[in-house]
């Protein structure tokens, strides 16, 4: 038995099947974490009998996705899934992506479905993780801490640990066998959704783990924007589900009444609903709105936007995000052009 199958059957082995070890077109490996085919029964009151989105890819239900066990970092352009290595950050989006898939077939950066159905599954399940959202520690759990790499900040506290230094409560399932760092130590770039001049604008199901088989750049034609009951419509449709800044929250409307530079943002359950709309599931399955208005569903996790130009999503904060941080946070602030020292990415992949 080579050195690769004694990893991977440890890997196995160890995490009850719940890990897998994953060879790219070059052959080096990285660790992975087994999410089952689920149904939209993960949010409160959703039908057990609809699957969710993110095991729906061009039309074919996945039994399994595969998600990065930790954030990533880069070797010879390709993104890796391996324990204690400093993640990359300072990256764009469009950057995230190539490394995901110059991996090879089936790679992909992390899309939003992919990340929504985790935090609602770990909403489902009791286990909303923990993680460095307060230099170096849980901004609640003070006494969890993860082990600091790279620079400090000026004040020489620590920013980043490294990927699954954590206790297992840093994990979305409570054990060693989980994701882990979800919540704080590094913003991560998803794929498949975005906002165009408030408009929320998606690839449909998870097409977008296709990597690079779909188009999900700024002009690709397979962006499509959201009806109240649900419809996917051509973007700029008119009636189609937009964010707006109204009473100093965000608004789910059909309208922007006017759209302001720079971000904004609130907890969910501070979000509001203009009178007599509709919200489809869609928007709740892709956690864009909660479940439950008005009460704090999702552990007092934030929620930002900018209604001007096309902005991106980066989720689950960063090491000084404390309670605003965490596997529900979404931001929707920055174009896919940004890059500093607090994002990064992480894989995923999909038998194709």
């Amino acid at each position: 038995m080579g050195n690769y199958d004694e990893m991977a059957l440890a890997v196995e082995m160890l995490s009850g099947g719940k890990n897998r070890v994953l060879l790219d077109d070059v052959g080096l490996p990285g660790v992975y974490v087994v999410i089952p085919k689920g149904t939209n029964a993960v949010l409160n009151g959703g039908d057990g009998s609809v699957v969710h989105p993110a095991f729906k890819v061009n039309s074919v239900e996945k039994e399994e996705i595969l998600i990065s066990k930790y954030q990533n970092y880069v070797y010879n352009n390709r993104a890796y899934s391996l324990p204690g290595r400093m993640p990359k950050t300072s990256v764009n989006q469009n950057q995230s992506k190539t490394y995901c898939t110059n991996k090879g077939k089936g790679f992909h950066l992390m899309t939003i479905a992919e990340w929504a159905y985790i935090a609602l599954w770990c909403k489902k399940n009791g286990t909303m993780p923990h993680g460095n959202n307060n230099y170096g520690k849980d901004y609640n759990y003070p006494y969890e801490t993860g082990v600091g790499i790279g620079s400090k900040d000026g004040s020489n506290r620590t920013q980043w640990v490294a990927p699954g230094s954590g206790p297992v409560t840093w994990a979305h399932d409570h054990t060693n066998a989980g994701i882990y760092d979800l919540n704080g130590n590094i913003w991560e770039w998803q794929d498949g959704l975005r906002l165009v001049d408030g408009e929320i604008q998606i690839i449909a199901n998870n097409d977008a783990a296709q990597g690079a088989d779909c188009d999900t750049g700024a002009d690709s034609t397979l962006w499509k924007a959201i009806l109240p009951d649900g419809s996917l419509v051509t973007p700029g449709t008119s009636g189609s589900l937009k964010y707006d800044w109204v009473s100093s929250k965000i608004q789910l409307t059909d309208t922007v009444t006017a759209p302001t530079a720079g971000g904004q943002g609130c907890q969910y359950k501070d979000m509001t609903l203009k009178s007599e709309l509709n919200v489809p599931d869609i928007i709740k399955m892709l956690i864009l709105y909660p479940a439950q208005p008005g009460s704090d569903v999702y552990g007092g996790d934030y929620h930002y936007m900018n209604p001007e130009g096309e902005r991106l999503p980066i989720c689950g904060g960063v090491w000084d995000g404390t309670s605003g941080a965490g596997v529900f946070c979404v931001s929707l602030r920055f174009p896919r052009s940004l890059a500093n020292g607090s994002i990064g990415f992480r894989s995923a992949f999909v038998d194709l």
